[in-house]
């Protein structure tokens, strides 16, 4: 990130209620969802250079091989997630950061794990992001979650997964659900919620994300 909007203006209120307008008729119909997009500037989230295009259904790349996710994705993980205020929310990959001020705006408590520790540094100088008190910011190792921080209500991963973690698994409370991209070639995304005795899983549609990596990375 070289330099990020801080201006909230008329024309981005304007896109981001066309953006809502397109993510309901693509079947998104969570008004609590569609309010909390229709909130977060996601301009604030890019370069600049792409301000003009922030409200395209789109991924952008960011800084250390990653991407802010198409907001469709945004949205339908969050549907999934079935969001209650002040549920704990364990998010694996902070990446932009756009995902869990979403979650933020749902009054979620956000507990929220990055790997790349440059995307960790670029939050620290992120304004917005900081004033958000409900998010609190890691990072670690997201297939090791945060287990002094467990049980969580929901889980969310946004990179593709090799097989679904059993940490997270373990961090998950009982009839707590977990969205989560799984696969290399072919990914799909999983909704997964936990029994008393494993897991119950189905398949919410195609993904496209960045694989998700084990250990920390630093640059």
């Amino acid at each position: 990130m070289h330099h990020l909007p801080t201006e909230d203006t008329y024309l981005h209120k304007g896109l981001r209620k066309k953006l809502v307008e397109e993510l309901r008729n693509l079947g998104i119909i969570d008004e609590g969802v569609l309010s909390a997009i229709n909130t977060v500037p996601r301009h604030f989230f890019l370069d600049s250079a792409l301000e003009r295009y922030a409200y395209e259904n789109r991924a952008f790349p960011i800084a250390a091989g990653q991407t802010i996710s198409h907001p469709f994705t945004v949205a339908l993980q969050t549907q999934v997630l079935d969001i209650k205020p002040f549920e704990k929310v364990l998010e694996v990959g902070t990446g932009s950061g756009y995902q869990a001020a979403v979650l933020a705006m749902l009054k979620a408590k956000v507990f929220s794990i990055e790997r790349q520790q440059e995307l960790f540094k670029q939050m620290n100088r992120f304004d917005y992001i900081k004033n958000l008190t409900n998010i609190k910011r890691f990072y670690g190792d997201g297939f090791e979650g945060l287990p002094s921080y467990a049980p969580f209500d929901k889980v969310i991963v946004t990179a593709a997964a090799p097989y679904v973690p059993e940490k997270l698994i373990q961090q998950l409370k009982v009839g707590g659900i977990m969205v989560i991209p799984v696969g290399d070639e072919e990914q799909h995304m999983k909704r997964i919620v936990k029994t008393d005795t494993g897991y119950t899983e189905d398949v919410i549609g195609k993904a496209y994300f960045v694989p998700m990596l084990s250990g920390k990375q630093k640059h």
